[in-house]
């Protein structure tokens, strides 16, 4: 069966829920600090995971009591931690993440961990074959993902490349993914940057997503409650759908399913019931 291999960053969150968002300057009061796995390339290797797909992750955490949880915690969903190296000289990264009544919410990362991937960590993938995808993201070195994304390429796997959190590359290496996944910010920074991807999927929240020509709606979602972490799981499913060989037009409708559902709980991941990623303890 084709393997997903995803490599990222992985975070502990700590997220504070707030009526509104603070305008700059302001304090605002908010209620009790929950901790929850995150990070964008754990949360899209537990979604590819939860979408039915064989996954194997590419990281680091530090050597310490949240990186051996959380290689635990991926180790339940069925995700291979071969590759998750523990970091003896860096704490594992760490999210502030505050969510407003409306759902919508603000994150700053301190790296940790994930700031030392560099091409050593690249050497899982000798193995990537050419039935298999590769997801990455824009959370660790870009030298780091660029170096991936041509390897993955040169042994004929699927690249799907997500420009999140935005950053330029070289235009070779977008060329090569199939395809670059981008919000709407994200795209238009594409575009201001004149790098135009061969193949673009730009996700746009409660419109949809567009491949090029090819349009999907978005499913509805009645009451949202945290949209953390909804692109992470948009990019993982479609991950799976693509390496279980669908189409793009069924791969993004797997993919938007997937997105709605992750909005009804609270943080990036669910747990291994379906509810959110919280850490017991």
């Amino acid at each position: 069966m084709p393997t997903v291999w995803v490599l990222g960053s992985l975070n502990m969150d700590a997220i504070v829920r707030v009526e509104r968002h603070p305008l700059p300057g302001e304090t605002v009061l908010g209620g009790p600090v929950e901790a929850r796995f995150g990070g964008k390339g754990a949360n899209q290797a537990v979604a590819a995971a939860v979408a039915g797909a064989v996954v194997r992750m590419i990281g680091r955490v530090g050597d310490d009591q949240e990186g051996h949880a959380y290689r635990d915690r991926l180790a339940g969903f069925g995700i291979d931690v071969g590759a998750v190296r523990m970091d003896p000289t860096a704490a594992t990264g760490r999210a502030a993440i505050a969510v407003a009544a409306d759902g919508e919410n603000t994150i700053i990362v301190s790296p940790g961990a994930n700031a030392a991937v560099d091409r050593s960590d690249l050497a899982a993938l000798e193995a990537i074959a050419d039935d298999d995808v590769l997801l990455t993201q824009l959370e660790i070195d870009l030298e780091v993902v660029a170096e991936a994304v041509r390897i993955a390429a040169s042994r004929g796997a699927r690249v799907v490349l997500n420009t999140a959190p935005y950053a330029g590359l070289p235009a070779e290496v977008l060329a090569l993914a199939d395809p670059v996944v981008a919000n709407e910010a994200e795209a238009a920074a594409l575009a201001a940057a004149d790098a135009q991807p061969v193949q673009l999927l730009v996700t746009l929240g409660a419109a949809g997503s567009a491949w090029g020509d090819l349009r999907v709606p978005a499913d509805p979602v009645d009451a949202p409650i945290d949209t953390t972490g909804a692109g992470d799981t948009y990019c993982g499913a479609l991950a799976a759908a693509l390496a279980a060989g669908a189409g793009p037009e069924d791969a993004m409708r797997s993919a938007a399913a997937a997105a709605a559902r992750s909005v009804t709980w609270l943080g990036a991941q669910p747990d291994a019931h379906g509810g959110a990623g919280r850490i017991e303890g």
